[in-house]
C-alpha cells in the first residue's frame, strides 16, 4: 500500500481547529452557570388548581409581591431572586412531583408551600432527604414539623402558620365564652389531616371548658348531598355546630344546613377564608358564622395596611386573604435567613431560619418554636353580610 504523507504545517491546524472547538463548546457550557450565579432560584409548591386553588394562587401572589420588592432594591447578597412556582394540583402525590422537579431539576434553595397539611406532609420528606430548607404557608397539622412516629423535629421544615392545637382550643375558648356555648356538633372531613386534627383539638378544648359535644360526624372531600347528616345534627339541637374544613365543603354545608332550618352559628378555622365561602353558600346563609384566622385586613397595624395596599395595587383592588399574607411572610422569612446566613446555600438557610428571633412580617413577630412553629395570636372574624369583620383576637 502505498503511505500518505501529512505535512506538520496540516497537522497544527487540525488541532488548532479541534483545541478552538472545545473552547467554544466550553464557553457555551460555562454560560448557563454564569448566569445562574446572578439568582437565586426559590421554588413554590402550591395548589394552583383544584380543590384549594383560591389560596395557591393568593399565596403565589404574596410571594411574587415581595420578591419584586426585594429585587427592586438589589436583590440579596447582590443576586436577584428568581421565583419557580408550579402547580401540585391540590393532589399529595403531585406535590411529590412537583418537589423533586423543583430540586433536581431547577435547583431550588428553598421550597415555600404547600398550602394544606397533606400536601406539605407528601413533599416534605424528598425535601428533608435532599437537605433542602421548606416553609410551608398553610400546613397547620403538627405532623407537619414532627414526625409523629419518633417526636424529632423535622429538621428542614418550618411553617409561617400557628398549628391546628392553638387554633381548635382559640375556637372552642370563643365558643364558651363570647357565645356562652354550652354544647356543639362537630362535622369533620374524614379524608383530611388539616380536618381531623382541628376537629380532635376543639373537641379537648371544648371538654375541658364544660362543654359537652353532643355528635361527631363525618363526611368525604368529594360528597355533595349533606342533608341527611345534617338533619341529624339539627335534632340534637347543639349551640354551635364545628365545621373544620376547607370553603368548597363548608360553603355546600352551611347553606344546605340554613335551607334545613338550621339557626344556630357555624364556626370552623383558616380553611374559611376564601372569597368562594361566600359565593357557594350565600350572603345571608353565612350570617352569624365564626372562623379563625391569622389575621385580619381590617386591622389597623401599620404592617397590615401597608400590606393591603401594596397588594391592591398589584393585583386590580383584590383584598388579600390569610393565605396571601402568611406566604408574603414567608418571603420575608425566607429573605432575612438568606442574609443572616451571608448564603444561599440551603443547609446555611436551614440553621438560619431556625434562629430567627422577632422578625416583624405581615401577620405577627417571627420567633420559631423548638418545633419550627411561630408563636403568634389568632384572629376571630364573623361573616355579616358577606363580608369578614374582625371580631377579636386571641393570644397565646
Amino acid at each position: 500500500m502505498r503511505r500518505v504523507r501529512v505535512s506538520k504545517g496540516i497537522l497544527l491546524l487540525v488541532a488548532l481547529l479541534i483545541l478552538s472547538l472545545i473552547a467554544g463548546c466550553s464557553s457555551q457550557e460555562s454560560k448557563p452557570k454564569a448566569q445562574e450565579a446572578d439568582v437565586i432560584k426559590i421554588g413554590g409548591n402550591y395548589e394552583l388548581s383544584g380543590q384549594v386553588a383560591t389560596f395557591g394562587n393568593s399565596a403565589k401572589n404574596g410571594i411574587n409581591l415581595y420578591f419584586d420588592e426585594v429585587n427592586a432594591r438589589g436583590g440579596v447578597l447582590g443576586k436577584k431572586i428568581e421565583f419557580i412556582c408550579l402547580d401540585n394540583k391540590s393532589e399529595a402525590t403531585e406535590a411529590a412531583n412537583v418537589a423533586t422537579r423543583l430540586i433536581n431539576q431547577e435547583k431550588v434553595v428553598a421550597i415555600l408551600g404547600a398550602i394544606t397539611s397533606g400536601n406539605t406532609m407528601g413533599f416534605s420528606q424528598i425535601c428533608m432527604d435532599n437537605k433542602i430548607p421548606v416553609i410551608t404557608t398553610g400546613g397547620t397539622n403538627p405532623d407537619v414539623t414532627v414526625d409523629p412516629a419518633t417526636g424529632k423535629v423535622r429538621e428542614y421544615v418550618f411553617r409561617s402558620v400557628f398549628i391546628d392545637p392553638f387554633q381548635g382550643t382559640v375556637m372552642a375558648t370563643f365558643a364558651t365564652k363570647t357565645l356562652g356555648a354550652k354544647t356543639a356538633a362537630v362535622y369533620v372531613e374524614n379524608n383530611s389531616p388539616y380536618s381531623k386534627g382541628l376537629a380532635d383539638f376543639f373537641i379537648k378544648s371544648f371538654e375541658k371548658q364544660g362543654g359537652k359535644i353532643v355528635a361527631k360526624e363525618a363526611f368525604l372531600t368529594e360528597d355533595q348531598d349533606f342533608s341527611a347528616t345534617l338533619t341529624k345534627i339539627k335534632a340534637l339541637k347543639p349551640d354551635v355546630i364545628y365545621v373544620p374544613a376547607y370553603y368548597e365543603q363548608v360553603g355546600k354545608i352551611v347553606k344546605q344546613g340554613r335551607d334545613l332550618g338550621i339557626t344556630v352559628p357555624f364556626m370552623g378555622g383558616d380553611g374559611w377564608d376564601s372569597p368562594k365561602l361566600v359565593e357557594i353558600a350565600g350572603a345571608k346563609a353565612l350570617n352569624g358564622c365564626y372562623f379563625s384566622n391569622h389575621y385580619s385586613p381590617d386591622s389597623q397595624d401599620p404592617a397590615v395596611q401597608e400590606f393591603v395596599k401594596k397588594y391592591k395595587a398589584k393585583y386590580n383592588n383584590e383584598t388579600p386573604d390569610a393565605l396571601a399574607a402568611l406566604a408574603y411572610d414567608a418571603a420575608i422569612l425566607i429573605v432575612k435567613a438568606i442574609e443572616q446566613a451571608g448564603s444561599a446555600e440551603p443547609e446555611k438557610i436551614k440553621d438560619a431560619l431556625a434562629g430567627l428571633k422577632d422578625v416583624q412580617a405581615v401577620t405577627g413577630k417571627y420567633t420559631f418554636d423548638a418545633n419550627h412553629n411561630p408563636v403568634k395570636g389568632a384572629a376571630i372574624l364573623e361573616l355579616k353580610d358577606g363580608k369578614q369583620v374582625f371580631k377579636e383576637q386571641i393570644n397565646p
